[in-house]
């Protein structure tokens, strides 16, 4: 782990994620991050601690782990995210898991915070890792909280998934099932510890608050199983409907009132320790830039990178229609967004210069690349730019602005010829 110490105005808005690992039960090392709350929310320090659960065969890295997990984390929670066995950048093999297994990694996870950090008071599971979380609860006795998101009261749920093919799994020992597109081997034994789950025993059992969460439309976990689970845990119970959204919760939307909700319900029965306990040592999570720098690093695949400045820290990522999470802009929005963020504040500078009323600038940019119908190799890039100056301002004073606009520093950079020399750092 980093352990570097930026000063506290150097981080006071950086979002913070750490990557780290910890071995299961069969001493496999498992991919996880960490997602700690940003410094301006407490002094970065979180004020209780959470893990959260993905999905049957899903990864810790999917939309709705994420965007959860880091509105979790600014809503002052420490909220580590991993993969299970043998799924996404964790060791072992898929074949070899099962539901035991999985709330077995759960417990290591809980494990590896108590020991590094502090035990987690909150368990978050969405799908199967819903009913992961439900079961891993009564062997925890930190954990005040328990959220399910979309989950099924009955593990053995799962196996409608690859029905067509139980009969070659009983017979041959294991069979190859198609799962969201990707080629998972399922054996007898996973089927078998399917069958020996008591999901409504630990329920019974349940002390710590439940919160469940599910949409009245989800076509993969119907809603009767968010009922079953209700109906079978014992004490504090909450339910919250997520209305039409879907199973993934794949929508913005959807993932942001989930975590928005679970925040709010979760200080109510979880004991958070006070704001910037300087008691707590957390650490540093990468280099702080010096002025000028910029550091991009990759924080989940494929395509989201975590930008950091000397004060600042964003993050960037590709659209979903090729492949990205969408968590952030694409970097040509960043390109353009440089050129427009430019352009509007040399306007004012000038203008506020010259005293002339200039009221508002808007810039709205889009960029072409066209190729030449000869040889397409050869790309002009075509800035659109589109500005929009606002107050009482005479003809002469618009057209002197639109001429300035071209002077902004970006847009020379852009103009000037260019060296850009790699190295590996």
């Amino acid at each position: 782990m980093s352990t570097n110490s930026p000063t506290k105005g150097s981080r006071a808005k950086a979002l913070r994620t750490e990557r780290i690992t910890f071995l299961n039960a069969e001493g496999e090392e498992l991919a996880a991050r960490l997602e700690l709350p940003p410094w301006n929310v407490g002094e970065g320090v979180p004020r209780a601690f959470c893990v959260f659960a993905h999905c049957f065969t899903c990864s810790k890295d999917i939309p709705a782990a994420s965007r959860i997990s880091r509105a979790l984390s600014r809503a002052g929670f420490g909220v580590l995210r991993f993969d299970f066995t043998g799924l996404g950048s964790s060791d072992g093999d898929f074949a070899n898991t099962n539901f035991s297994s999985n709330v077995d990694d759960l417990v290591r996870a809980a494990q590896f915070l108590e020991e590094n950090y502090r035990a987690p008071a909150l368990l978050v599971g969405h799908s199967l890792g819903g009913a992961a979380v439900l079961a891993a609860t009564r062997r925890l006795k930190s954990v005040e909280a328990v959220v399910s998101i979309a989950a099924p009261s009955d593990p053995l749920h799962v196996k409608k998934n690859f029905e067509a093919k139980l009969d070659e799994i009983r017979s041959e020992g294991q069979a190859e099932v198609q799962l969201a597109g990707r080629a998972f081997k399922i054996k007898k034994q996973f089927l078998d510890d399917l069958e020996q789950q008591n999901l409504g025993g630990a329920l019974g059992e349940l002390e710590a608050a439940l919160l469940v969460m599910h949409g009245p439309l989800d076509r993969t976990v119907p809603i009767e199983e968010a009922q079953k689970i209700y109906q079978a845990a014992r004490g504090y119970r909450s339910f919250v409907s997520l209305g039409d959204a879907d199973h993934l919760l794949s929508r913005v939307e959807d993932a942001e009132y989930v975590a928005a909700v679970i925040g709010a319900w979760a200080t109510r029965y979880v004991t958070m320790g006070p704001d910037g306990d300087a008691d707590d040592a957390i650490p540093e999570v990468g280099d702080v830039p010096e002025v000028g720098d910029v550091i991009v690093e990759e924080i989940a695949p494929p395509y989201t990178n975590a930008v950091r400045t000397h004060e600042h820290q964003f993050t960037v990522d590709e659209p979903a229609k090729i492949g990205g999470a969408d968590l952030g802009p694409a970097p040509f929005e960043l390109l353009l967004s440089a050129l427009g963020a430019c352009t509007s504040m040399t306007l004012r500078m000038y203008a506020d210069r010259k005293g002339w009323p200039l009221e508002r600038v808007s810039v709205k940019l889009h960029l072409d690349h066209d190729r030449s119908p000869d040889d397409p190799k050869q790309v002009t890039e075509r800035f659109d730019r589109a500005v929009t100056l606002e107050g009482d301002l005479d003809a002469e004073q618009r057209q002197r602005l639109l001429e300035i606009a071209d002077r902004c520093p970006v847009h020379r950079t852009l103009e000037n010829p260019k060296i850009i020399s790699t190295r590996e750092a």
